[in-house]
């Protein structure tokens, strides 16, 4: 099982909608939110290529914003841990 991990920009939540794309893909097991963090199981990967869009909401004003991460590892060995991060188009 692999799980991507997205840590929420500052001042935003998932946008419900967006949740609910995201549950219809064939590829996605399941989703967790807990507070600032969204995690997208997905049984497992292949040699396709995937594209996931978040959509978020942004509740609270904040300045200088900073980037968020995205962690992505294979559940049951998370030593081969891949980072990346985001700073929301706009940014």
């Amino acid at each position: 099982m692999v799980i991507i991990e997205v840590s929420l920009l500052s001042g935003f939540i998932l946008a419900s909608r967006s949740r609910m794309l995201l549950e219809h893909r064939t590829i996605i097991k399941k989703i967790e939110v807990e507070a600032n963090v969204v995690y997208i199981y997905l049984e497992k990967l292949n040699d396709e290529s995937h594209t996931f869009i978040l959509q978020l909401e942004q509740v609270i004003q904040m300045k200088n914003l900073k980037p968020a991460i995205i962690k992505i590892y294979d559940y049951y060995q998370p030593g081969g841990l891949q980072i990346s991060s985001y700073s929301g188009a706009g940014s």
